[in-house]
């Protein structure tokens, strides 16, 4: 451990003198985001770049932080299993290893929450126009020009537009954005479209207001769906850190000197390390489940 923590020291030493007279922070901010392009995947990319516009990103010293309570939790956990510093060093590694994906799962929780209520504004201003113009594609047209949406719904909505232009119908165009959207909301509306232009109907009325009236059930229903897994998240994390100091109490129930005897024993460390990998694995589950599929039915 003092030959690691030697090693770091002068490393950070040969940084500075190399680079001396430049920002050490901007480079090493340069050098990791050079890896993060080059290796990134692209959904990641994707929805990254959607978080910073929507400025809801973190910032260098949010991850940091992150970084730092993930780190400091996995050592004084791991510490107190084992009394080991090695051991826990390998998962202070694996803990900070951890920081990307649960960037990703946030990531795309944003991205999903932008898309479903731009979704929201697509379906309800398409109903709007359409009461209106009398015409799908006419009510496109009039969503696309009033700036309500933005990409990457706005270019599909162009898209639909051209389709349905070249196409002399609204078939092809219905199907693009039902699969690129999988939402009840937007398949139930563009079936709705549908059988408008095929049957002709001419009381659209109280069809349009129905549609609208389970717009409005689902988004209800999706905003309190958010403030449960809000809360949840909450107390699932409670309970997670506690799974950990489950093994703490039976070593003071032990009695230190007894613990250490026990720990010795090859099958005892097997079950530890078991233990923290299944606990660490159930949370990132719940991480999972909390960040992804938000509006998604």
């Amino acid at each position: 451990m003092v030959l690691f923590l030697l090693l770091l020291i002068g490393g950070g030493i040969l940084l500075y003198r190399n680079y001396q007279g430049q920002n050490i922070t901007k480079y090493i901010q340069e050098q990791v985001q050079t890896v993060y392009d080059k290796f990134a995947p692209y959904s990641f990319k994707v929805v990254r770049e959607k978080t910073k516009e929507l400025g809801q990103e973190y910032s260098i010293r949010q991850y940091t932080i992150q970084i730092c309570i993930l780190g400091g939790f996995a050592a004084v956990v791991t510490y107190l299993y084992f009394y080991n510093l090695v051991i826990s060093l390998i998962y202070v590694v694996l803990a900070i290893a951890v920081v990307p994906y649960l960037a990703f799962l946030r990531c795309k929780r944003v991205y999903s929450e932008f898309i479903f209520e731009q979704i929201q504004v697509y379906t309800t201003n398409v109903i709007m126009e359409f009461a209106t113009t009398q015409s799908f594609v006419k009510s496109l047209e009039g969503v696309r020009d009033s700036g309500v949406l933005e990409d990457p719904v706005l270019s599909d909505v162009n898209q639909m537009i051209d389709m349905s232009y070249d196409n002399g119908s609204i078939d092809d165009s219905l199907k693009f954005m039902s699969e690129k959207y999988p939402y009840y909301i937007v398949k139930n509306m563009h079936q709705l479209f549908l059988q408008i232009t095929k049957e002709g109907a001419q009381d659209t009325g109280e069809s349009l207001e129905n549609m609208q009236l389970d717009i409005d059930t689902l988004v209800e229903s999706v905003y309190r769906d958010r403030m449960d897994r809000a809360t949840f998240h909450k107390k699932f994390l409670q309970y997670g850190v506690m799974l950990y100091v489950l093994v703490m109490l039976v070593q003071y129930l032990l009695g230190r000197e007894n613990y250490l005897e026990l720990i010795k024993k090859g099958y005892v460390k097997v079950i530890l390390h078991a233990i923290i990998l299944f606990n660490s694995y159930f949370l990132l589950k719940g991480e999972k489940y909390y960040n992804e599929n938000v509006g998604v039915e």
